[in-house]
């Protein structure tokens, strides 16, 4: 479980990053600060994995208040001026979202934090190198690796702190957050609910609610449609 605060004078950009948020499997917010100062104490009582900060606030600045702090967290920055990507890059920022923050480009923003934390730390997922086109995973099973092939996964399913795969004549069941799988897959694969991620090449039909693959009908979650309507 990642665990994050958001920073932000403006209770609008609080609350809206904080749905995003909840649209994600294992990332919990312990604080919605008003102010730098009000982070700074957060930050001195509670271990945190990522900051979303709002660079232009009373009293303090975002980059300011990050460059004094001695133990810093990742750091994705939050703006309404175009102009600070610059300062936010300087400090090595996950990401710079530009306000208003959609849910797609807030998205990619934190697949980036988590690429850098399965590279920092091993993982139950094992992607095996190959000169080719990687076309298989290896999830963990029952104390063993097991190989899945892209080709056989028709969706995959998040069921609280595990996922299920769904292939075409079995299943697997693996201890894994749906986002963080999400990051190990092609670009075949298309996440389309908080809980759900497809193969786009097994998809027989769908609506503006739901996809269908087979007999099978998956829920479009509501922050995911503009997305999916664009890939699918």
């Amino acid at each position: 479980m990642y665990t994050c605060v958001i920073v932000d004078d403006e209770e609008i950009a609080r609350n809206l990053i904080k749905n995003h948020v909840s649209q994600l499997d294992n990332f919990k917010i312990i604080a919605l600060c008003e102010s730098a100062i009000e982070a700074s104490k957060v930050l001195q009582q509670h271990q945190v994995d990522l900051l979303f900060l709002d660079i232009e606030m009373p009293v303090l600045r975002g980059t300011d208040f990050f460059k004094g702090l001695l133990q810093k967290p990742k750091v994705i920055f939050t703006t309404a001026y175009r102009d600070y990507a610059i300062d936010g890059f300087e400090l090595n920022a996950i990401d710079y979202l530009l306000k208003p923050i959609t849910f797609h480009r807030f998205f990619r923003a934190v697949e980036k934090f988590l690429a850098q934390q399965s590279h920092a730390k091993p993982t139950e997922i094992k992607a095996i190198p190959s000169p080719s086109v990687q076309n298989y995973i290896y999830v963990r099973k029952d104390r063993k690796q097991v190989k899945v092939l892209f080709d056989d996964v028709l969706y995959i399913e998040s069921i609280k702190d595990y996922i299920k795969i769904h292939l075409t004549n079995t299943s697997h069941i693996t201890k894994h957050s749906l986002t963080a799988f999400a990051s190990q897959l092609d670009n075949r694969f298309l996440r389309v609910h908080r809980s759900y991620i497809v193969n786009k090449d097994k998809i027989t039909a769908y609506t503006k609610q739901d996809i269908e693959i087979n007999a099978i009908e998956i829920p479009i979650g509501e922050s995911y449609r503009t997305v999916v309507t664009e890939l699918v």
